[in-house]
């Protein structure tokens, strides 16, 4: 059984997380983590408590934290504190953000990734087998999401032009291709292309539960590890 702290618990990711970490069985939910001057601070919604007060985070085993960017640094002095591991999908961090897990990694053990959805993380290793075998071919990166999201281009695809520019291709941020409309929950297509033919490789994101059950796999693999800064593709075999 782990023993899990929710930060952003009233957000959608939060009460996703919440619901089918409790279907699961595998998972006690020990608190929700709110900003102070959220509405239901103090309340015990469905059999949780949502609290302000990051000292909560000594009673769990791992924080899941899909919160914000300006909540990452309180966060992690507090993990850093009571030695506890982390599950990190918040999107639309700065570099110096970035630069604090990887510093609270060096005390703790992290798992940080811009999408925490298996089959993305899937996507990632077939793209790595087609950059290689690919070169001279032209590559274009498109992404679509939900009018809300805040930044654009999406981490994924800029994880996705990491990875192929790995490969002597040379995709700036500006490159991709990126839309915001209506309730899309994540698309990620990556184009291919030759003189002679063109490969297409895509994901797309029915639901937000995807994410929801990568994050908690990932806070069962990372229960008891050694400090450092991990990856889903660590969480799910290299």
């Amino acid at each position: 059984m782990v023993k899990l702290g929710i930060s952003g618990a009233r957000g959608k990711m939060g009460e996703r997380i919440i619901a089918l970490a409790k279907e699961s069985g595998d998972f006690q939910i020990i608190f929700g983590l709110e900003r102070l001057d959220h509405p239901d601070i103090g309340k015990n919604i469905n059999g949780v408590p949502i609290v302000e007060s990051r000292d909560y985070i000594q009673q769990c085993d791992c924080l899941i934290d899909f919160s914000a960017a300006k909540a990452i640094t309180d966060n992690l002095s507090y993990l850093t504190e009571f030695k506890k591991s982390a599950v990190i999908g918040i999107t639309g961090l700065d570099s110096s953000s970035q630069e604090k897990i990887k510093s609270a990694a060096k005390n703790i053990p992290i798992v940080f990734s811009p999408n925490m959805s298996v089959g993305v993380n899937i996507l990632f290793r077939l793209l790595k087998e087609a950059a290689k075998s690919l070169a001279g071919y032209q590559a274009s990166i498109f992404e679509a999401h939900h009018i809300h999201k805040k930044d654009s281009p999406s981490g994924t695809a800029k994880k996705i032009a990491e990875i192929i520019n790995g490969y002597d291709f040379n995709i700036k941020v500006e490159d991709i291709e990126a839309k915001r409309e209506d309730e899309i929950v994540g698309d990620h297509k990556v184009v291919f292309e030759s003189d002679l033919d063109k490969l297409e490789l895509s994901h797309s994101a029915k639901t937000r539960d995807i994410f929801v059950q990568g994050a908690l796999v990932a806070a069962s693999w990372v229960k008891g590890k050694p400090a450092g800064l991990y990856s889903m593709e660590d969480v799910l075999g290299k």
